[in-house]
């Protein structure tokens, strides 16, 4: 039988050979802990995993509770993009911070904001609360969008929250304190070291009862401490007092907090001639209480704050305050990030900016 001529298909209708999935749909790669990795330790198949997590009333119990514990063994987040189409970066940095009322953070914010802008990424700012933090389920939340980096303000206590943390792959930098352990990645200052260095400095400038106002959350309290036991060592103390006083407010601190803890530190102890506040905030508290109440300053009292926030050097007399360099923690912490973002090495993850003590008309 004669063969029929094959006759080619049309250059359009040619078959193409696929080369492999579409880089655009392609996963972003964080090198976190995948759903993957939870389903192995549960012992099950991914899909089965994703459905406990998703729809758990179609899994048996104990399927259920085996993904679950997983889930809490690793600190594993889902992943909320995993569905839609991903790019290679998110441009997206989270930071947090205890209050977003509190302007001693407001100038790393701007800075964080500046140096992230001029790189393409865009900021999203959560509020974490000083007592009852929100930090676990805020973090989650951040976690499960997949940003570019988190940066956070003070050291992560939550056992939880760091383990999500580490296994997710995301590049993290604390700020606002110091520690040799840090997540990831750290740009901050010793809380104790100013502590020990505003009691040298009162002690230099010939004061003896030294007293306090502090705010409750961990870092002021481990600032006050330092400075309490400074003073204690080079007797700063009143005859009859064989502590530092100490009057401890709620964070965030206001105006009122500094009047009513000034007032209430004179009523046991009259004699104080100088007063270490947690905030400038604090301190403004103080010298408005001390002028209502015809207490010259420094005089008679000698006052400093923390923060060196915009009115502090307007005030009369004008605050002596610790400066802490916002604008610097921001831009360092940015920086971090977006090297990170590229694929960079930090060869110096830990940087400690210090502080300064501005000396002016208080004390």
């Amino acid at each position: 039988m004669e063969k029929k001529p094959v006759t080619p298909l049309p250059a359009a209708e040619a078959p193409v050979t696929s080369p492999g999935p579409s880089p655009v749909r392609s996963r972003r790669k964080s090198g976190g802990l995948t759903l993957s990795d939870v389903a192995r330790i549960a012992d099950v198949a991914p899909i089965t995993a994703s459905r406990a997590l998703k729809s758990p009333d179609l899994v048996s119990p104990a399927v259920l509770q085996r993904v679950r514990d997983a889930v809490e063994k690793t600190g594993y987040v889902p992943n909320l993009l995993a569905g839609g189409l991903a790019s290679t970066k998110s441009k997206l940095v989270a930071a947090v911070v205890p209050t977003i009322t509190g302007a001693v953070f407001l100038e790393m914010v701007q800075s964080l904001t500046a140096s992230l802008a001029a790189s393409g990424y865009q900021l999203m700012l959560g509020q974490s609360g000083y007592e009852n933090s929100r930090e676990d389920a805020l973090l989650e939340a951040i976690i499960g969008r997949r940003p570019d980096g988190v940066v956070l303000t003070g050291i992560m206590r939550s056992a939880l929250a760091k383990r999500r943390l580490q296994v997710s792959g995301i590049p993290v930098v604390e700020t606002w304190d110091l520690t040799s352990t840090p997540i990831d990645m750290l740009v901050g200052f010793s809380h104790e070291k100013i502590g020990v260095a505003v009691a040298e400095f009162l002690h230099a400038r010939g004061r003896r009862k030294v007293a306090t106002i502090s705010a409750n959350d961990d870092r002021a309290v481990r600032r006050n401490k330092a400075f309490s036991d400074t003073a204690l060592s080079l007797g700063m103390l009143d005859a009859d007092s064989p502590e530092v006083p100490t009057c401890i407010v709620p964070a965030p601190t206001t105006l009122g907090s500094g009047r009513s803890g000034l007032r209430s530190l004179l009523q046991d102890h009259p004699n104080i001639d100088a007063i270490f506040c947690s905030s400038d905030m604090l301190a403004l508290g103080v010298l408005t209480e001390a002028q209502a109440m015809g207490i010259a300053v420094p005089e008679k009292l000698a006052v400093i704050g923390l923060g060196d926030l915009s009115f502090s050097c307007d005030l009369n007399p004008a605050l002596t305050t610790v400066r802490i360099d916002g604008s610097a923690i921001g831009a360092i912490a940015a920086d971090f990030i977006i090297q990170r973002a590229e694929g960079k090495v930090i060869s110096d993850p830990i940087r400690d900016i210090g502080f300064s003590i501005i000396e002016r008309d208080s004390t």
